[in-house]
């Protein structure tokens, strides 16, 4: 069965390609039409379709529109309620599901060829929990699904066996986590549906002083559901604005001083409010203490779903997807205190990977063999010659040594950027060693001068990437192997004030572990840069500015190169010094 999966709905559309039950290729529409998110998650939007993210899955499969067996499209709007009934109070919701009706006929517009009656509705958390289970290898294992909203639910918890998934509990809207989560973050100035890790990161800066009214409002139930009452924002802390033009809150205080949450140790010499830089927003200690009560609500509520959940299937494995899924704090939370053995998420565990659950699902339905991800590298990918071209085309000076990981350790060595643009992207939000930019960990300095490159907040932190099998001696209480950097580790003592630049001011990194055997190039790059520093790790964070979407194409790596100050561009074989 050759079976197309999109997601289009809300917002990260993105297209998947599964054939005879295997994962051909998988990618986000913003890689291509370059609009950070694929597009704006308001009810106007829902009728775009992924077009180009499809065109290229097709492509890379030399297959034509018509030769589509199924779409899988991971929302169905026949089990939308009414906005009366749901409790949602957006009186533009009913054109979203009126968009979705539609969608098969968008889809067959845009795709010439396609036959709208092969388009198939797949409930949008059923996706999500498909794009989790069942790209293990576990044949039976347990899924827990939390996010904003899909049709009339906001979770769902349920047992994947054989490909067959049974659903013990689900959450009506209105209430729902990942909208509690929005609200928190439009009301510190940041956007919605968006900047979501950005209160994750400030929360590490605060105390949960409010979790007892928290723990009032947000309640779990003995059904495996909870009820999550309307919180009043700005008695907990003032709002904030966003600035018409940049998205930006208005620039105001310094970090607050680090004290780390309740029951954490922050790290030891982290320096104080005024050592640290500026926000760049107003935000101030009441700020990040709520930031630090509504996490620590929501990895506690989380942890209760799971033992409900546990309870009913006693299986080793938890699976998670849902755009909470991607909070790797309430992650690792998890992982350390709930009752499963081993907790897994996807890269795209967000709506992207609806997308590719939705063909997952319905290749399980049609018999096709199980599948297993291996890696997140599923997106596109460009041979030499097409790069050489590009780089001929663009008229820039560029070299092809001997070994471009010996290069890229030579100028990191020496506290220099690299963008590293390698094999076939990734899918999902994460960086992974594909399409990244690299520092040195060694320098706290190299966080701001990183921060500069892509314009982000001065408190958000940088994330490591380390060898599996050095990782256990630096980084300490979180999963191993973490090769989708979707958890966050102690920093061992001794290590932190030789890697400064990748821990956060709690005194944790979210890592992620390279295999040699699955990334033999990103393992000697980081073999090199070991043997010029004695730092078996580099500091890495995604291909892209603020604003901007991951970089996934040859001339976009160019132009970034071109705008930002990074030293080198390691592209394929080839190198480009500033």
């Amino acid at each position: 069965m050759r079976i197309l999966g999109i997601n289009a709905i809300f917002h990260d559309p993105a297209a998947a390609l599964v054939i005879d039950g295997q994962v051909v290729a998988a990618a986000e529409e913003e890689r291509f039409n370059r609009r950070e998110r694929g597009k704006r998650p308001v009810p106007f939007s829902a009728w775009e379709q992924p077009v180009l993210a499809a065109g290229w899955c097709l492509d890379r499969a030399g297959l034509s529109p018509g030769e589509i067996d199924l779409v899988g499209f991971s929302y169905d709007p026949s089990m939308v309620l009414p906005p009366e009934e749901s409790g949602l109070d957006d009186p533009w919701d009913p054109l979203r599901t009126e968009f979705a009706f539609h969608a098969p006929g968008f889809l067959a517009d845009a795709l010439p060829g396609l036959d709208p009656d092969r388009v198939r509705f797949v409930p949008h958390h059923v996706a999500h929990a498909a794009s989790a289970a069942l790209a293990v290898r576990d044949r039976a294992c347990s899924v827990l699904v939390c996010d904003g909203r899909g049709e009339r639910h906001s979770h769902l918890s349920g047992r994947f066996q054989d490909g067959a998934l049974t659903v013990l509990s689900s959450q009506p809207l209105p209430h729902s986590l990942g909208l509690m989560y929005e609200g928190l973050t439009e009301h510190l100035g940041f956007l919605r549906a968006r900047d979501e890790h950005e209160v994750i990161a400030l929360g590490a800066y605060g105390k949960p002083r409010h979790l007892d009214r928290l723990r009032a409002a947000v309640r779990v139930h003995d059904d495996g559901g909870f009820t999550t009452d309307p919180i009043p924002w700005s008695e907990l802390a003032p709002p904030l604005r966003r600035d018409a033009g940049d998205g930006h809150a208005t620039v105001g205080a310094t970090v607050p001083a680090a004290g780390g949450p309740a029951g954490r140790d922050p790290r030891r010499g982290v320096r104080a409010a005024g050592d640290q830089a500026a926000y760049g927003r107003a935000l101030g200690q009441a700020h990040a203490d709520l930031a630090a009560s509504v996490q620590r609500r929501l990895e506690e509520v989380l942890l209760d779903l799971a033992w409900w959940l546990h309870e009913r299937t006693g299986d080793r494995l938890l699976t998670m997807a849902g755009s909470t899924a991607l909070n790797c704090v309430a992650n690792t939370f998890l992982a350390r205190y709930g009752p499963f053995e081993d907790v897994w998420v996807p890269p795209g565990a967000g709506d992207a990977g609806t997308a590719l659950g939705a063909a997952l699902y319905l290749a399980a339905e049609a018999g096709d063999p199980a599948w297993a991800m291996d890696g997140a590298d599923l997106g596109r990918e460009f041979d030499d010659t097409a790069i050489e071209s590009a780089l001929r085309r663009a008229r820039v000076p560029f070299e092809r040594p001997d070994d471009v990981a010996e290069q890229a350790a030579e100028v990191l060595a020496e506290h220099g950027i690299v963008a590293w643009f390698q094999g076939r992207g990734e899918f999902g939000p994460r960086a992974l060693g594909h399409r990244s930019l690299l520092a040195h960990p060694g320098r706290r300095a190299n966080v701001d001068r990183l921060n500069d490159v892509k314009g982000y907040e001065r408190f958000q932190p940088l994330a490591p990437m380390v060898r599996l099998d050095r990782a256990a001696e630096i980084f300490e209480r979180g999963p191993i192997p973490s090769p989708y950097m979707l958890f966050v580790h102690d920093v061992a003592a001794q290590w932190q004030d030789r890697i400064p630049a990748v821990v956060h001011v709690d005194g944790t990194a979210r890592v992620q572990t390279v295999n040699p055997v699955e990334e033999p190039l990103l393992t000697r790059l980081l073999d090199a840069f070991e043997r010029r520093t004695g730092l078996p790790l580099l500091v890495n964070s995604s291909l892209s500015t603020a604003g901007r979407p991951m970089i996934d194409d040859v001339r976009d790596a160019l132009e970034l190169f071109g705008a930002a100050p990074v030293d080198l561009l390691a592209i394929g074989p080839f190198t480009v010094r500033r």
